[in-house]
Parts: structure tokens; C-alpha cells; sequence
């Protein structure tokens, strides 16, 4: 009894185990250049946890995380280093602004705009499936090509389609009756967050609960038994592929409708740039489960709200707020990253030798 409990929380001591360590290390950076890291990470917890604004700022960070985290966990699940989100997001919040050009009722404006981004990230991921199947090109090369041609077709849309005539500096706002409604007064949080915790929940139930889900799971894990056991391995990098994009152009999606005050694109895409990146990090801390990625994502959101405040209260300089924040990050994402790097090695070896050979 008592082994099969440490089974299952095994995953999580070891999360923790990792954190107390990542802590610790940054603990003695810290002091061996001279900056008090008690204060420091006394100034970090407290602003995240000492008011509503900084609680409500985590969570109005963590919302888009959780999603691009997903699109990278779900790609690990079904044996895809997807690192694609960052395109697809983009995809996403493009028609999420697009679908503002078109009046609508206030609660079907809403749906249309999350539905069009989860749709444009979907079918943003798809040449990166078609070229996984048809020419076996590996998908960190297409994904990242795609993710560059997404930003310079999406600024290009921006500015020339969809600019605001008064500020050219970003793009139409989002129409008042596409934008999702405060949850915290006073704060950027709104219900964009309760989008992405469902949107994780959901695919917590088909990952893990329909047979959709335990194929894509048997085909990350063994492609050959998958084979001989009659799956449609093709079908399963298409659906992993699907599910991933769905989820990156949700983030993209609400970015847009769920992100005061602006609600719009800037015409760097400062307002979403980097966040599927992120997300990279946030699922390897999370053990790219969805549960796990929604508390990873707050976590990861946490440390850059409190870094602010390390640097006021505690004279902790930027810089070295930045590596106690990736000391911490590595540590807890070391774990799954072994593990994930035992399961590509493989692939990429046999890859590489198919590329070799021809």
C-alpha cells in the first residue's frame, strides 16, 4: 500500500525535491555576491502573495502559459518535440483580432473569437504534421521555420490588413463585445484564465481517458507496438499535432480578447511574443502532465512578478534576478528533461542516420 502511494506521488516529490534544490542554489549565488538572499526571496514570495494585485498579475500571467505548455506536453505525450506554439499562437491571436472586424452578439462574439484562434493554430500546426508523415522532415526544423514565417506574416497582417488607423503602432483593438470580463478588480485577470484551466482539464480527459488519447500515448511511447497492434500511427501525429495547435492558438486567442487594456496586437508582437517558448519550460516542470502544467505555469509566472520586486526591495540588480530564476527553473525541469532526453535520443539517432543514408 504504502509503495503503490510513493508510486504515485513519486512525480511530485521529486518536483519539490528539485524546487527546495533550485532554491538552494540561487540561495548561495546570491550570497556569494553579497545579496541578502533571505530578503530577496522574502521579496519574491511576498509579491505574489503579500497583495491581490500581484496574486491577480501571477494568474493573469500563468493563463497564457498554461496553454503554450500543453501544446509542448501534449507533443511529448504523443512522442513530438513540438516547439511550435509560438507560431501557432500567433496564428491565433491574428484570428482572434480578425473576427473582430465582424459584428456580432456580445456572448457569440466570444466563442467565435476562441474558436477562430484555436482553428488558425490547428491549421497552422498541420504542415509540420504533413511533413512529418509525407517526408519524415523532423519537426523541431519545421516547427521553428514555421514559427518565423508566422511572425513576418503575422506582422505584415498587422500592419498592412488589420492596423488601427489612430495608432500604428499596433493593431485594431478587439470589439467590446469580444473581450472576456474581469475576474479581480484592479487587475489584468480575466476570465481567460478559467478558458485555459477547462481547456487543460479537457485535455487531461482525452489524453488520458479515451482511446484517442491512450493512442497517442502508446505511439510516444513505442511506435513499433503501436504498429503491430493495428494503430494508425499517421493519425496519431496528426491528432497530437491538432490538439497541440488548438491549445497554442487558444493562448494566442485570448492574449487578444482576454488581455486589458489594449486588446490588441502590437506590431512586434511584443504582447505574445515568447510566451510559446516559455511554454517549453513551464511542461518540463509540470512533467508534461496537465494537471502538472497548471501549477507550473503559475510557479513560472510567480518568479517574474516577484523579480520586479527582488530588484526594488531587495537591490538584487536584473541580472541576477535572471539566473536565480533559471538556476530555480533548471532544477525543476532537470528531471523530466532527462527522462524526455532518453526517449528522443533514439529517434533522433535513427533520424539523423536516415538523413546520413540519403
Amino acid at each position: 500500500m504504502i509503495t503503490q502511494i510513493y508510486a504515485k506521488l513519486k512525480p511530485v516529490i521529486n518536483s519539490v525535491l528539485a524546487g527546495l534544490v533550485g532554491l538552494a542554489g540561487g540561495a548561495i549565488i546570491m550570497a556569494l555576491w553579497g545579496y541578502p538572499p533571505i530578503a530577496a526571496y522574502n521579496a519574491l514570495f511576498s509579491a505574489v502573495a503579500g497583495s491581490m494585485y500581484g496574486f491577480g498579475s501571477t494568474l493573469a500571467q500563468a493563463t497564457p502559459l498554461i496553454l503554450t505548455g500543453l501544446t509542448f506536453a501534449i507533443g511529448v505525450r504523443g512522442g513530438l518535440f513540438n516547439i511550435g506554439a509560438e507560431g501557432q499562437m500567433f496564428m491565433g491571436a491574428i484570428a482572434a483580432v480578425a473576427v473582430s472586424t465582424v459584428a456580432m452578439p456580445v456572448g457569440i462574439h466570444i466563442v467565435v473569437s476562441i474558436l477562430a484562434g484555436m482553428l488558425a493554430g490547428a491549421l497552422w500546426s498541420m504542415p509540420a504534421s504533413a511533413l512529418k508523415i509525407s517526408r519524415g522532415i523532423h519537426e523541431v526544423i519545421s516547427t521553428i521555420m514555421l514559427n518565423w514565417i508566422a511572425l513576418y506574416l503575422g506582422m505584415y497582417l498587422v500592419v498592412d490588413w488589420l492596423g488601427d488607423p489612430q495608432r500604428a503602432e499596433k493593431s485594431i483593438s478587439a470589439a467590446s463585445t469580444a473581450r472576456l470580463p474581469g475576474m479581480l478588480s484592479g487587475t489584468s485577470l480575466t476570465f481567460a484564465l478559467i478558458a485555459a484551466v477547462i481547456f487543460a482539464l479537457l485535455i487531461y480527459f482525452v489524453v488520458w481517458k479515451t482511446t484517442l488519447g491512450f493512442e497517442i500515448r502508446v505511439v510516444g511511447k513505442n511506435p513499433g507496438a503501436a504498429n503491430y497492434a493495428g494503430i494508425n500511427e499517421n493519425f496519431s501525429i496528426n491528432s497530437t499535432f491538432i490538439l497541440g495547435g488548438m491549445a497554442a492558438g487558444l493562448a494566442g486567442a485570448l492574449q487578444i480578447i482576454g488581455h486589458p487594456p489594449t486588446f490588441a496586437i502590437y506590431a512586434d508582437f511584443s504582447t505574445v511574443r515568447n510566451l510559446g517558448f516559455d511554454g517549453i519550460g513551464v511542461a518540463l516542470i509540470g512533467r508534461n502532465h496537465p494537471i502538472g502544467v497548471i501549477f507550473a505555469a503559475i510557479f513560472f509566472a510567480g518568479l517574474n512578478v516577484g523579480a520586479r520586486t527582488m530588484q526594488i526591495t531587495a537591490g538584487v540588480p536584473l541580472e541576477m534576478v535572471r539566473v536565480i530564476q533559471g538556476v530555480i527553473i533548471i532544477a525543476l525541469a532537470a528531471p523530466e528533461l532527462m527522462n524526455l532526453w532518453s526517449r528522443l535520443t533514439p529517434g533522433l539517432k535513427n533520424w539523423i542516420s536516415e538523413v546520413k543514408g540519403s
